[in-house]
């Protein structure tokens, strides 16, 4: 009798209190403007992730710090209303990790996050049990890198399809790329990740363009890569793919009108996980996520207003 394939997904990372200003324009170095609203809201990469994974259908756990304190009830509220398991969440007598947001007319972003009590995970926190019934682990680096490799490596050992989403961007230790299954960057970061000899193509560039950039990362040992072009959709390397018409595979965007593009990008990666957990090809998952990123944007806030499964279906069938 065979037993029913891994379907979990374990999420490792931070959580943060989003502290949101609203403006019509981001201010230049130097300069203040007036703000027309302010919001207190759950975030952190990782927060956010996971509930957007388990909104979608996900069955998620989530490892983190919060502090004790308003925020760390906040976040450990709203993430449980959301169908994830946070009793790996550990409380601590630092504060709560804070992310500091200003959002233009727009809908664009500037973000300065202190990582508070996300500094006090520790590898020895990241237990191998936790990974027992995982198909997906995902990570970022909003939390220390000792950290993340160890949930790397405890995902990897597990079975499990590591999923590496490289931001805020770090230098990435050899060891950590090698355990990473799928590495998730925006163009900017594939840039720095790549060095000077990347040429990343333009947002626009039809799919045989990044055959180069596809290639460089199959030789530094990342065989499966996720693109994001933000308005321009996303770019699918997928160097274990049968045959070299399905290795790069460029996902349209989905067109809305965009509110507050804040996680959404979270949105999309807690989209991916869902989608490989569920097990769909990296490309059928990003084209998923690409309707699910789109329609966070075009509300104000991050969790709360994160799109289900009914609603992705709703707009890929309009």
């Amino acid at each position: 009798m065979t037993s029913a394939p891994k379907a979990g997904i374990v999420v490792v990372g931070s959580l943060n209190a989003d502290l949101t200003i609203y403006c019509d324009r981001l201010p230049q170095p130097g300069e203040t403007v007036n703000g027309n609203g302010f919001a207190v809201n759950p975030g952190g990469k990782s927060a956010n992730q996971a509930v957007a994974a388990s909104k979608l259908g996900g069955q998620v756990t989530l490892i983190g710090a919060v502090g004790e304190d308003p925020n760390g009830t906040m976040l450990l509220e709203s993430t449980a209303n959301a169908g994830v398991d946070v009793s790996r969440v550990l409380r601590t007598e630092v504060a709560t990790g804070v992310a500091v947001i200003s959002v233009d007319s727009s809908g664009e972003n500037s973000i300065i996050i202190s990582a508070g009590a996300n500094g006090t995970l520790r590898p020895a926190d990241v237990t191998p049990d936790a990974f027992r019934d995982a198909a997906v682990v995902c990570l970022c680096l909003e939390v220390g890198i000792d950290t993340v490799i160890a949930a790397a490596q405890a995902g990897h050992d597990a079975g499990a399809t590591v999923l590496l989403n490289l931001s805020p961007y770090a230098e990435v230790p050899e060891r950590l790329a090698g355990l990473s299954d799928v590495l998730l960057v925006n163009a900017h970061e594939a840039s720095l990740f790549l060095g000077a000899e990347a040429d990343i193509p333009d947002a626009s560039s039809e799919a045989e363009a990044w055959e180069p950039v596809r290639s460089q990362f199959a030789d530094r040992g990342l065989q499966r890569v996720l693109v994001t072009l933000g308005a321009q959709g996303s770019v699918v390397l997928d160097s274990l793919a049968r045959g070299a018409e399905e290795q790069i595979t460029r996902i349209a965007p989905t067109r809305v009108s965009a509110v507050d593009t804040t996680g959404a990008g979270d949105a999309f990666t807690g989209a991916v996980a869902a989608r490989l957990a569920a097990g769909d090809s990296l490309a059928a998952a990003a084209s998923f996520a690409s309707v699910a990123a789109a329609l966070a944007a075009t509300k104000k806030g991050t969790q709360a207003v994160y799109p289900t499964i009914a609603d992705v279906e709703h707009l890929r069938d309009a």
